[in-house]
């Protein structure tokens, strides 16, 4: 009955957060409140290391969702930024904080400092639930997508070495540690991305339904990979699901679809969880804690974390500013609460407290309002011709493809007549769908904003195609001709 009940209210809070922009997590963390001690069920929960197990597995399957969504033609020009963000970024937050929580709140080094790194880590489900109906530059996206992606590695090395029983070691010892797990990790996520997508698309599978099976399990392997060869588990799936993402795999839309919903599925089943874990009560006493250790972190940490990594970028002010108000906690940070709990590290219990109520203080006051500050820097409008959205089916038997082309407000595309798309050959419109009825089009046809387009493309020309059709939807009609297109 329970468990019915829980089913239907979280099924409810996917549609509302969807709608409303408001970032799921609170939902979730108030379902699981709602069902814990102090709720209306009484549920007694204090499994710190149960919580911490089937969270790592939870982030394994976000982290892959994220990295097969990841646009590599996106993420290129912002990659070495997110790369310094996530790297010498997250050290400046992880000091800053820690001094704060240490000289302001009277937490003792060890504590202040797993708090600093524990707080260090941003949210992509977080950020991007909120901005996703906000059009922003294309590099301040990719930098914001590559370093919540990335920065979780060095976050979870940090923490694991602050909470260990033993003597922490000097700081040149642990940056070399590091960086060591990260290469490996990379390493191994990179190998394993590219031999997996080399077998998936050699490898003919008996059914259409295993390919999206097969691609998370090669995304899993890689995170198992990397943690047994002592490297960063989280930064080899992550980076092996950005190689599967990118690899024009056959039956791609079913695999996308299948990972967005593990990807639903272990976000409520994480924060329903972590909301289970806490005590309501407990939490009155670290309100103003949290508060204020918030507050360092999010005027003070955040902006001259951006402010310094990104030096070397000369990035706009306006675009730095909102990364710096992006900095969304989401629940990684929780669950890494979870493990100073787990090593019953002094104080560990309300590390966690400051932690979660950090985490929801702070999300509902900066999540609701991006999209404000987005418009007030004037970033969220950037003129800019709008991308295409494209997705691939293979048509195995007669070796081609059928691109699902939807035209946005923003393309250039309207306006522009069938045949002056200009389509290499081997391909064509068949198909536009135009204020729901479809019909089949001319080479006159005027193509407008909404419809949505299939064509027909052989498999020796499809990227071409594609590469056609985007380079219209940026430069209209003359595109190619006077330069213009996508880059």
């Amino acid at each position: 009955m329970i468990s019915s009940l829980v089913l239907l209210i979280a099924v409810a809070a996917v549609r509302i957060s969807s709608r409303s922009g408001l970032p799921s997590l609170l939902l979730y963390l108030g379902i699981g409140i709602a069902i814990g001690q102090d709720g209306i069920f009484n549920v007694t929960f204090n499994n710190a290391e149960l919580t911490q197990v089937i969270g790592y597995a939870a982030l394994v399957v976000i982290l892959a969702e994220g990295g097969l969504g990841t646009k590599w033609r996106e993420i290129k020009p912002a990659l070495p930024a997110a790369i310094v963000l996530s790297t010498v970024g997250v050290a400046v937050s992880v000091g800053i904080t820690a001094a704060g929580a240490h000289y302001l709140v009277g937490l003792d080094w060890r504590q202040a400092l797993i708090i600093g790194a524990v707080v260090s880590s941003t949210d992509a489900a977080a950020v991007f639930s909120v901005l996703r109906k906000v059009p922003l530059p294309s590099r301040v996206t990719g930098v914001l997508e590559a370093e919540s992606g990335f920065n979780d590695a060095p976050v979870v090395i940090l923490v694991v070495a602050f909470s260990s029983v033993e003597p922490v070691h000097a700081w040149y010892v642990l940056v070399g540690e590091i960086a060591l797990e990260l290469a490996i990790g990379a390493a191994i996520g990179l190998a394993v991305g590219f031999l997996g997508a080399w077998g998936l698309r050699h490898v003919a599978l008996p059914a259409s339904g295993l390919y999206p099976i097969a691609v998370m399990a090669i995304a899993v392997t890689a995170y198992a990979a990397g943690a047994i060869a002592h490297g960063s588990g989280f930064l080899a799936v992550y980076l092996a699901a950005m190689v599967l993402g990118n690899a024009k795999l056959p039956h791609w839309p079913a695999t996308r679809g299948f990972a967005d919903g593990l990807g639903w599925i272990a976000q409520i089943g994480m924060f329903v969880l972590l909301g289970l874990l806490v005590t309501p009560h407990k939490l009155l006493d670290d309100v103003w804690p949290a508060i204020l250790i918030g507050l360092i972190l999010t005027m003070v940490a955040r902006p001259l974390e951006v402010v310094l990594s990104l030096l070397p970028f000369k990035i706009p002010w306006r675009e730095q500013a909102l990364m710096s108000w992006a900095g969304l906690r989401g629940a990684v940070p929780i669950i890494l609460a979870t493990i100073p709990m787990v090593a019953e590290i002094e104080g560990s219990e309300r590390i966690f407290n400051i932690v979660f109520v950090l985490v929801i203080v702070y999300t509902l006051i900066q999540g609701p309002t991006l999209p404000w500050l987005a418009k007030a820097l004037k970033l969220g409008d950037s003129g800019e011709a709008a991308d295409l959205g494209i997705e691939s089916a293979p048509l195995e038997r007669l070796r081609g493809h059928l691109l699902s082309v939807a035209i946005p407000q923003k393309s250039k595309m309207h306006g522009v007549e069938v045949a002056e798309l200009r389509l290499p050959a081997g391909s064509a419109v068949t198909l536009v769908v135009r204020d729901g009825k479809s019909f089949v089009p001319l080479p006159t046809t005027v193509l407008r904003r909404g419809d949505e387009l299939l064509v027909v493309a052989t498999d020796p020309v499809r990227d071409a195609a594609e590469k056609r059709l985007r380079d219209v939807g940026q430069g209209g009609k003359l595109a190619g001709w006077l330069g213009t297109g996508a880059s």
